[in-house]
């Protein structure tokens, strides 16, 4: 069930003490420490501050659980001053609102202030593992059904439906390996790093690090092009599964309903003196993402076909 919009009459102290810098601005994550939302935030929350041409404080607030519903509701029901932001991502603000009737908010309910960036989805696992091809995975997978595990951020995630999309693809059962749900994609790839799960499906962001330390093997990612960083691991397609080409975790800011344009209008412009900051964008780019700012405008037309996307998507893997 959706929370109602609200009426609420625009205190004249919200935005003098935004822009004095009175109180910091509360970022909520709705996913664990370490994952691709938080390391967007934290990137946001370094970088925002010196280009807002006012003081300003950010304050990046982990609320995971519930496939980041948790954090998700609690802007939602948050004072729309300002003062708390969302950093909106697939899973909790596309994919839940997508396929679980149960979640407690509506996507457009929120007031969009901008995309940040996206995420290639990428298959990975362990370093020693003995799969060097995503065919060789999905062949052992089919062999021996039920046997192995792979970590996921918890249902309703590209995490989840990244794999079980693979596991259609490629004639095998929905369930043909079991799910592991974490609170965010870090605390999976610490789990695929630690033996507890034999493969994963993430966002690059996540996996990246650990895929040039060579802890992790990258077996393919959801790019039309390679990536950069990483010029030996084949696109999905050249890896035989062009179906999950489309997937791709993104990061975007948002607030409250009934957001104030005087707070949308300052964000909206901010974001775009941060798309043109080179700090911020070469940032971006090593921590595995691809920069892409987007007007409020675009960025709720580009969750709402998001949205229509994963509920298709959903209702082909019979998850509705």
């Amino acid at each position: 069930m959706a929370f109602p919009r609200r009426s609420v009459v625009f205190s004249a102290l919200a935005l003098p003490a935004l822009a004095q810098g009175e109180r910091a601005v509360t970022l909520v994550v709705p996913f664990s420490p370490g994952g691709a939302a938080d390391i967007g935030a934290r990137l946001l929350a370094a970088h925002a501050p010196r280009l807002a041409g006012r003081p300003l404080t950010m304050v990046v607030d982990n609320r995971a659980g519930a496939s980041g519903a948790i954090g998700t509701q609690y802007v939602a029901r948050a004072r729309p001053d300002g003062q708390t932001l969302l950093l909106a991502r697939v899973g909790s603000s596309a994919i839940l609102p997508a396929i679980d009737p149960r979640t407690p908010f509506a996507w457009d309910e929120f007031s969009f202030l901008g995309l940040l960036d996206e995420n290639p989805f990428v298959i990975g696992v362990r370093a020693d593992a003995p799969w060097r091809t995503l065919p060789e995975l999905i062949e052992a997978i089919g062999a021996a059904p039920g046997r192995f595990n792979f970590a996921t951020s918890g249902p309703a995630t590209v995490l989840d439906l990244g794999i079980r999309q693979m596991f259609v693809a490629a004639g095998l059962p929905l369930d043909a390996a079991t799910a592991l749900p974490f609170r965010g994609g870090g605390e999976a790839v610490a789990a695929l790093v630690a033996g507890q799960a034999q493969f994963i499906g993430n966002n690059l962001s996540e996996l990246l690090g650990q895929v040039q330390q060579g802890a992790v093997r990258a077996l393919a990612l959801s790019a039309r092009e390679r990536f950069p960083a990483l010029p030996d691991v084949p696109t999905v397609r050249e890896a035989g599964m062009p179906v999950l080409e489309a997937l791709a975790g993104w990061n975007a800011l948002a607030g409250p309903p009934g957001l104030p344009a005087e707070v949308t209008e300052f964000w909206a412009a901010l974001l775009q003196r941060l798309a043109r900051d080179e700090a911020w964008l070469n940032a971006t780019r090593r921590a595995g993402s691809v920069p892409r700012v987007l007007s409020p405008a675009q960025t709720r037309e580009y969750v709402g076909v998001q949205v229509q996307w994963y509920r298709a998507l959903a209702q082909r893997l019979g998850l509705t």
